[in-house]
């Protein structure tokens, strides 16, 4: 989750694509991504809960705040995100349920 921020705040596509599982990645948007990581000003993430996601895992999932300014005011995106790990590397999913 982490690296996944810090790929959003460097604005690289290339890594947000790599880490976003095959099953779920928005190819087509990856342009859009990059566009818009550039245009905010990120301020901080903060991990609320993690559930599962450890060595021996295969799946888990992190609640998370990411901060950024945006149009003169800040905003936060709260997301529940799911991953998966295969082949050793965790990838994201998407919104958990």
């Amino acid at each position: 989750m982490r690296s996944r921020y810090s790929a959003f705040v460097l604005a690289n596509g290339d890594y947000i694509m790599a880490t976003h599982h095959k099953s779920t990645r928005p190819i087509k948007e990856k342009k859009a991504i990059q566009k818009w990581a550039k245009s905010v000003q990120w301020i901080r993430l903060d991990v609320l809960e993690s559930s599962k996601g450890m060595q021996n895992d295969t799946e888990g999932t992190v609640t998370f705040n990411a901060y950024f300014f945006e149009n003169g005011k800040v905003d936060v995106i709260h997301e529940k995100s799911a991953f998966v790990k295969e082949n050793g590397q965790w990838f994201y999913l998407g919104l958990s349920k």
